[in-house]
């Protein structure tokens, strides 16, 4: 029988995203960010090719990246609604960790492997944060998706794109638990 980590179990069975829109000042220090950081570097990663980096965006590149998401969603006839959130998610934040897909050339593990792993990378950071007592959520929008944004707002390479932005702050209010899925649902067992 294994030994467990009931710790470890009990925060992943309860652990909960906190709202990017309710995260404050302070956010964590640099030396604080580090072991958070470490933590999502320890990721799988397909035999060491580390398909993935990390882009801290403080205060001031937050503000920058807000400047630039009115005048890009101009260019492509964003409706203001989703400008407005846009805006708003990098105006309002204090600090996020940008984690970038860089996928390596590899004979052995395909691409769509290597992305995989910079999504495990994102949630590996937002549990460490959520772990170190921080308030921490995930988040994209269209932002992250749209080539020209990446490019000029994070000097992105061709092959690299957006896994996802970690907003990590001080958590205001705690958010009310949400149902969950229905494992039964979601769960097939295959015995032979």
């Amino acid at each position: 029988m294994p030994a467990p980590n009931q710790a470890a179990l009990d925060f992943l069975l309860t652990r909960r995203s906190r709202p990017a829109k309710t995260l404050t000042a302070p956010a964590p220090s640099r030396d604080e960010l580090m072991p958070l950081l470490e933590a999502a570097a320890r990721t799988p990663d397909h035999g060491k090719l580390e398909p993935w980096r990390f882009i801290v965006l403080e205060k001031a590149a937050l503000t920058r990246l807000a400047g630039l998401v009115g005048p890009r969603a101009e260019a492509l006839g964003i409706p203001e609604d989703k400008v407005a959130k846009a805006h708003s998610q990098f105006a309002d934040a204090d600090l996020a960790v940008a984690v970038i897909s860089a996928p390596v050339d590899s004979e052995k593990v395909p691409q769509i492997e290597q992305v995989y792993s910079a999504g495990a990378a994102c949630l590996a950071l937002l549990n460490a944060a959520l772990a170190a007592g921080w308030g921490a959520n995930w988040l994209s929008g269209w932002p992250s998706h749209d080539r020209t944004f990446v490019t000029e707002a994070l000097g992105l390479a061709e092959h690299e794109s957006v896994a996802g932005f970690i907003h990590i702050g001080t958590e205001t209010c705690a958010p009310p638990e949400r149902p969950r899925p229905d494992l039964d649902a979601k769960t097939s067992w295959v015995a032979d």
